[in-house]
């Protein structure tokens, strides 16, 4: 007949000089010099992570006309609707989930959306190039962005 076995936890008790090895063992593993590699063509890497990212100021839809008023010489009364309108239509574009490739702003691609009581919230990657500032560049580029590691 099988002996039935108890469900009793069994306690062990460390004595005192099992403890003292055991914090001896742990201030060993911590305090250990990091190996050096032995071979020569051994060299350190660089590891770049994520760098973070600083916010600038807000610039709002008044502050958008003003410059566009400025840079191109136009009345703000004209320039205003035409402002209004663009923004309109790249709102429209991305709500569709498009991809934008509108230089010098960049390449836009909607990567995540999460639909929320009062919105949706819209994950993009912007690539810009590295093209000196006011170049034109309306081709459409052959190569396509990677996609981001998460």
């Amino acid at each position: 007949m099988p002996t039935k076995k108890s469900k009793t936890p069994v306690v062990l008790e460390q004595t005192t000089d099992q403890e003292n090895a055991v914090q001896a063992a742990v201030k060993a593993v911590v305090e250990a010099p990091t190996p050096v590699p032995t071979t020569a063509s051994a060299s350190p890497i660089v590891v770049e992570g994520p760098q973070p990212v600083v916010s600038g100021p807000v610039m709002r839809k008044k502050e958008l006309i003003d410059l566009v008023v400025e840079r191109s010489g136009m009345k703000k009364k004209d320039a205003k609707p035409i402002v209004e309108a663009t923004l309109a239509i790249l709102g429209e574009a991305l709500a569709e989930a498009r991809e934008l490739n509108l230089q010098p702003l960049g390449k836009v691609k909607v990567r995540r959306e999460k639909l929320m009581p009062n919105g949706r919230v819209l994950v993009t990657k912007i690539r810009q190039s590295n093209a000196a500032e006011g170049a034109d560049n309306d081709a459409d580029d052959a190569s396509d962005m990677p996609d981001a590691a998460e």
